[in-house]
């Protein structure tokens, strides 16, 4: 599925196989994970895609191709490719281990051709070799709601009661792996979204209700996956003094001004930007040893415009799938 044009739907259509460049491998994918970064390319809040680009970042497939070069992955071996698809490995952010930050990163399904399609290309380098105990449709919400949730958790600190608002795909896999930990969780969910409140319930949080009100009492961190800036006010209210508010999208509204009382205190705000390989190998290997349960609705790749259209819908309750 291409996109030609921000804010015109996606186009199926048949394309000739590439052949992988040094450094890079051929994948058969078998399912493709729908972000809401992937709504934010196609209708336009993310200004710089490449023009026509397959979308898609979560993808799990199988490498059927190898280019000159690439070691340690082996035809037939089941991958997962992720949001970050290329660093420069030389800059000062990449020398440090921040490639998230890398001012020449690409991006996959943004500047990189994704895995809304039947085959992609991908750098060896941002491959990761999957755990077997989920299959494809189970896994491909890992590739990015859960490798952010799981970087949002590392900088959330070390808190006890983790607030998060907005209850999607990202935040049903992160209450799993924080009430794996024993924090207490209290989601925030868009005022009346019923079935997003019993969803939280029954993941773990021990209380849900709406995001423009208090929770029954003071976080110590909270996670924004909502993509909008006047939650950000309503956090620093609900953390107590000392906590940490960690912005989780990489597109969000603006955030409306608020007053300096509410930050004072040394309360943070944090955006979590991308992730790197770190992130992925820790998260997976914390995925092999620890089963996260992933809800997901599967929809075939040519019903991709269908998939996005109920995800900026609220329509969804986990992740959908696209499956070639």
């Amino acid at each position: 599925m291409t996109l030609y044009r921000a804010g015109t739907p996606l186009r199926l259509e048949p394309t000739e196989p590439k052949r992988p460049g040094p450094g890079q491998v051929r994948i058969a994918v078998t399912a493709c994970g729908v972000c809401r970064t992937d709504l934010h390319v196609v209708d336009g809040e993310l200004t710089e895609p490449k023009l026509p680009i397959v979308p898609g970042h979560e993808i799990i497939g199988r490498v059927v191709e190898l280019g000159e070069g690439v070691t340690g992955l082996g035809i037939g071996l089941r991958v997962g490719v992720p949001w970050l698809g290329w660093a420069c490995g030389t800059c000062e952010f990449c020398r440090r281990g921040e490639e998230n930050l890398c001012p020449e990163a690409r991006f996959t399904g943004y500047q990189i051709d994704g895995g809304y399609a039947s085959e992609t290309m991908a750098d060896a380098r941002f491959v990761f070799p999957l755990p077997d105990n989920y299959n494809d449709q189970e896994a491909a919400p890992l590739m990015c709601a859960g490798l952010i949730g799981w970087r949002c958790l590392k900088l959330a600190g070390h808190a006890h009661r983790l607030g998060l608002y907005g209850f999607g795909a990202a935040a049903h896999i992160v209450v799993q792996v924080a009430r794996a930990r024993a924090m207490r969780v209290f989601a925030f969910v868009k005022p009346g979204d019923d079935a997003a409140k019993a969803f939280a319930l029954r993941l773990g949080a021990e209380w849900a209700g709406d995001s423009n009100l208090p929770g029954p009492e003071p976080l110590d961190a909270a996670i924004l996956f909502a993509p909008a800036g006047e939650l950000v006010p309503a956090a620093l209210r609900a953390i107590r003094p000392g906590g940490t508010v960690v912005c989780g999208g990489i597109h969000m509204s603006d955030i409306p001004s608020f007053p300096y009382e509410i930050l004072w205190g040394e309360r943070q705000i944090k955006s979590v930007a991308n992730l790197t390989r770190a992130d992925g190998e820790e998260f997976l290997a914390y995925c092999a040893d620890h089963k996260i349960h992933t809800t997901t609705v599967a929809y075939p790749l040519a019903e991709a415009n269908q998939a996005l259209s109920d995800l900026r819908d609220g329509r969804l309750t986990g992740a959908a799938v696209l499956i070639p």
